[in-house]
């Protein structure tokens, strides 16, 4: 029997001269296109792109195809027949046959489809034939994100909709008045200040009168602006909107201060604004002039860059998804999360310059006081503010399932001196030394923020992503980083066990292991194991004797090969009793697969309300945590 060979996906896109895929899917093929080619081509258009493996078995060991040739033939004959694919996105250049060790890799490019082309689905009906991808693998998707897509897909804005017996009597006088007032000061000759109430929403976008229906009457976009609070939601049942402050030491106090639609305020998105806007503003150690009405004199591009990230949170949100709008504010950071999908790849974001709104009309609003921009210059104000302070540069997470975008302005400095100087004792201070900028900045990035990803050093650095993976491959290939994952999920952390002083840092590996050997031969297993789950709780606020106590709980599952489910969720429940955990720290301590713990485990048992959710309103967060029904009943 020949000896069998494992691909090596990074070697080999580079070979096709493809950049890092955002998802890379093995498929062995033996007996032609297998059916989920298809699932996965769909899933991974509606996705963000990646790339397909034919002739790869699942664990990267490559069989090859027989007949590449009449593969692609078959390929092609597929993807163009409408009756089997809605769209083909591909060109020659995105189909290739690659040689590995005597044997024939078909592999095939993905590309990302835009927010017109999609969905992408299988067959002739996009309810029930549409797919997209998460960790677990593609997902069919339901018929509310088919919707979701299509009408993104439209040319009609989500704002610009006219609303059925919706007049000027559900609009807040108070609002219009004061929104008025600061558009007059921001554009004292500007001619729309004539009109009337209702001529200044209509060139707003407020108001509108459809030329083929000659339906008139109050739109979206005027409604969520200046509506009141009773016919915001009479008009949008999902519509929400939170603002959530938490600057106290005390653990018993979750929020120190909090702005939701309890009826005490008018609720619109201008109320909002303005309300949070000076939330947000107060405690920055910033040099800062308030005017009148909470807008621009003296401020910094710190300030220009938290309101862009405000009002970028308002203007693409999807009002009709769920979760609402919610911003927060802690003492090292701001968070901002809306409700719908990226209208525009993440490349395409981070070089600005391009302006894809969900809400024109609201963008328009806002434009007119000097809330936001039209030219796609946000990013590049909320990335110039950070620069001037030297802080980590804002993170930007998609979720779905539902789809959010989340936005994390960190003020953290960008190498900070606990970082460098922990990298300095566990490497060396040489090697550090010895280290060029970017890698340093990975280094500390995986040290601060629990990891680094490919994405990740593109928002810091703007490179190119073949050269973010270089780069973080040259750290894998000198131990300085550890690699988990693959494709899109491909993470790369601190390695989880070093055992060494700074002067010991330059000592011939080799060496080293045989003076240590005798010593730690038998224990060093364990040492490790405990390191790595230790490292999964620093700042966690659990003491190290709960750790151990936890540590114990679990050893019952770490230690045994196969554990039933049963026993498996008893664990669990036991491990959540009275505290939060997150997936990573249950899956260090548990020895498991965080992604198959989340779907085989935790997600069933949020659904069946075992646990609860520490963020509900935001349930696909990296760093959500679980813990049991009871113990959250009590708090």
């Amino acid at each position: 029997m020949s000896e069998q060979s494992s691909v090596n996906p990074i070697e080999l896109l580079s070979r096709l001269n493809w950049t890092e895929c955002a998802e890379l899917e093995f498929k062995a093929a033996k007996g032609g296109l297998p059916k989920s080619l298809w699932e996965t081509y769909s899933a991974m258009a509606n996705t963000v792109g990646g790339v397909i493996l034919l002739g790869v078995k699942d664990d990267g060991t490559i069989e090859g195809v027989p007949d590449v040739d009449r593969l692609k033939r078959d390929f092609w004959n597929t993807v163009n027949n409408r009756g089997k694919i809605s769209r083909n996105l591909l060109t020659d250049a995105d189909v290739s046959a690659v040689d590995d060790g005597g044997k024939t890799i078909l592999a095939i490019r993905v590309p990302e489809a835009t927010r017109y082309q999609r969905p992408v689905f299988i067959g002739q009906n996009p309810m029930g034939g549409a797919y997209r991808r998460n960790h677990e693998g593609d997902y069919i998707c339901s018929d509310s994100e088919v919707s979701r897509m299509m009408a993104d897909a439209s040319e009609q804005p989500a704002d610009s909709i006219i609303l059925d017996q919706f007049g000027m009597e559900d609009i807040d006088a108070p609002s219009l008045m004061q929104y008025r007032q600061r558009f007059a000061s921001h554009k004292p000759t500007h001619p729309w200040l004539s009109e009337d109430d209702k001529g200044l929403l209509t060139k707003l976008g407020g108001w509108r009168r459809d030329r083929t229906t000659q339906a008139e009457g109050l739109t979206v976009a005027g409604l969520l602006m200046f509506g009141r609070e009773e016919s915001i939601r009479e008009a949008i049942p999902s519509y929400h909107v939170d603002y959530r402050e938490k600057l106290s030491d005390d653990p018993a106090v979750r929020w120190s201060d909090r702005l939701t639609l309890d009826g005490t305020w008018a609720g619109n998105l201008y109320q909002f604004y303005l309300k949070t806007a000076q939330r947000l503003f107060s405690d920055l150690k910033l040099p800062f002039e308030l005017d009148t009405d909470l807008f621009r004199k003296g401020e910094t591009s710190v300030h220009e860059a938290i309101r862009e990230a405000l009002v970028n949170a308002l203007i693409h949100a999807d009002y009709r998804g769920q979760g609402g709008v919610i911003i927060e504010k802690y003492r090292d950071c701001f968070e901002f999360s809306n409700p719908g999908a990226l209208l525009v790849g993440l490349d395409q974001l981070f070089q600005g310059n391009v302006s894809e709104c969900r809400n024109k009309s609201l963008q328009t609003m806002f434009m007119m006081i000097g809330g936001a921009e039209k030219a796609g210059s946000g990013i590049d104000r909320i990335r110039k503010g950070w620069e001037s302070q030297h802080w980590r540069y804002p993170m930007v997470r998609l979720h779905m399932a539902p789809d959010r975008v989340d936005w994390r302005l960190p003020m953290v400095s960008l190498i900070p001196e606990e970082s460098l100087s922990h990298l300095q004792d566990l490497f060396g201070a040489k090697t550090v030394s010895a280290l060029g900028k970017e890698e340093v900045l990975a280094l500390v990035t995986a040290d601060t923020e629990k990891s680094v990803d490919n994405l990740r050093m593109r928002q810091i650095t703007g490179n190119h992503a073949s050269d973010i993976t270089q780069l973080l491959q040259g750290l894998v290939a000198r131990n300085l980083l550890e690699q988990e994952g693959q494709g899109r999920w491909t993470k790369y952390r601190l390695p989880s066990s070093i055992h060494k002083d700074p002067s010991s840092a330059h000592k011939d590996p080799s060496s080293a292991h045989k003076e240590s050997s005798s010593i730690h031969k038998e224990s060093s297993s364990i040492h490790k194991e405990s390191n790595f789950i230790h490292n999964e709780f620093l700042h966690s606020g659990i003491s190290e004797s709960d750790v151990a106590l936890l540590e114990h709980i679990a050893s019952k599952v770490r230690c045994s090969g196969r554990t039933s489910p049963g026993e498996m969720e008893k664990v669990i429940i036991e491990l959540c009793m009275k505290r939060y955990l997150t997936r990573r720290q249950l899956s260090a301590l548990l020895g498991r697969n965080a992604a198959g713990l989340l779907s085989r485990f935790l997600t069933p048992m949020v659904r069946h309300h075992v646990l609860q959710l520490k963020y509900p309103d935001t349930p696909n967060r990296e760093d959500q945590a679980y813990t049991t029904a009871e113990a959250e009943k009590t708090d």
